[in-house]
């Protein structure tokens, strides 16, 4: 990977940035706090309003190939672009909503538009834009979007507490309408003419194993079940590894700082390496900071939240830039799609499923099932060998 950016990336970059901020502000962080408002209003429990959000997960995943295949086709601006409409639509849908079942169709409507508008069709778009010189903007928008829960989970209480939940709906779609759209369709760029595009295809490394795909699908959904468990359980799993509550609240604050630094180790110190050698030692940022937690208990809970944040911060940006590394840009945003499908569905279910071993097992058993997951995706990226082609390009 060349240390100079592509032409024009730094512009690009800062507008997906801002708009991936507002686009997983605005849905993917929304539960957090307006489950609860939404719940007491239509008289149903917080479990499903959390239902019918993991719904809009899974057929997010469902539509992730065909929104994937379109970008490689056309370009990733007018979806992107189409993606602010939607999910304005859902919010407003849910704004609107007049019972339970008008909000679920709300969720779906969200669905749909976080198919079209989060980090695989913005990694996708990317790509398509500058082919393996893509790695140094995928990261640089991670880094961006990094703080969208610092942002949506503040922005979206303080809406809730002056305008009501159904108020907050409404203004995050007017968010997008007034700044997602337009940072989408102006200052990001069309789709490279033909001619350039097949250029950038001929960027493709050797032609990776047959093992590969599924490979890059198991570890990311190990991952994605780590951090969707870890997102909804982690102030209770401290409390149960033996932290007060203050110790694991402020731990769990820890997480996005963490993230954060860790994308910019990756950007600054690690872009000079292959992928791999980023997703391998991301990989094994859980494993330790459990092992720690199980052996020293409460006390360990900052130290256990900052090796889970690192981990997770950099296997975010692997799930861009590795696919693009072992296949090269030809067929990116249709390979994201699929890679990307079993993740968002253990993603989805991630929180029942490890409240449930939380509470059965014991904080042990918890971690020791998330331990083998991440050891076993270390593993799995062990078995992949890094392609000579997509060693620094300069």
């Amino acid at each position: 990977m060349s240390e100079a950016s592509p032409a024009g990336a730094k512009r690009v970059v800062i507008a997906l940035g801002t708009a991936q901020t507002l686009a997983w502000a605005s849905s993917y962080y929304l539960p957090a706090i307006l489950a609860a408002p939404m719940a007491a209003e239509f008289g149903v429990s917080t479990a499903w309003i959390f239902g019918a959000f993991s719904a809009a997960l899974m057929l997010s995943a469902l539509l992730g190939p065909l929104v994937g295949r379109a970008i490689d086709q056309r370009g990733g601006r007018g979806m992107l672009t189409a993606s602010n409409l939607v999910l304005a639509l859902g919010l407003v849908a849910l704004g609107l909503a007049q019972g339970p079942w008008g909000m679920a169709a709300g969720w779906v409507v969200l669905g749909i538009g976080m198919a079209m508008g989060l980090y695989d069709a913005a990694f996708a778009t990317l790509a398509g834009l500058y082919g393996l010189a893509a790695r140094g903007p995928i990261t640089g928008i991670t880094l961006i979007a990094g703080f969208a829960s610092t942002v949506g989970w503040p922005v979206s209480a303080l809406m809730e507490e002056a305008f009501g939940w159904r108020g907050a709906c409404l203004g995050w779609a007017a968010l997008h309408l007034l700044v997602g759209l337009p940072l989408n369709r102006l200052l990001v760029p069309p789709a490279p003419p033909p001619e350039r595009k097949a250029a950038m295809t001929q960027q493709a490394p050797p032609a990776p194993s047959r093992l590969a795909m599924p490979l890059l699908a198991f570890v990311f959904a190990g991952s994605w079940f780590i951090a969707g468990a870890m997102a909804a359980h982690l102030p209770a799993l401290l409390q149960a590894a033996g932290a007060t509550g203050a110790t694991a609240v402020a731990a769990a604050a820890l997480i996005g700082p963490a993230q954060v630094a860790a994308r910019v180790a990756e950007f600054g110190l690690l872009r000079r390496f292959h992928p791999l050698v980023s997703a391998r030692l991301a990989m094994l940022g859980h494993p330790l900071g459990a092992a720690v937690l199980l052996i020293f208990g409460g006390p360990a809970a900052a130290a256990y939240a900052v090796l889970h944040g690192m981990g997770n911060g950099v296997m975010t940006i692997a799930k861009g830039t590795l696919p693009l590394a072992v296949f090269g840009p030809g067929g990116y945003g249709a390979r994201q799609g699929l890679l990307g499908a079993p993740a968002r569905f253990l993603q989805a279910a991630s929180p029942f499923l490890f409240g449930l071993l939380l509470e059965r097992g014991g904080v042990a058993a918890a971690l020791s099932v998330t331990m083998a997951l991440a050891l076993s995706g270390c593993l799995a990226l062990l078995l992949l060998r890094p392609a000579p082609a997509a060693a620094p390009e300069g």
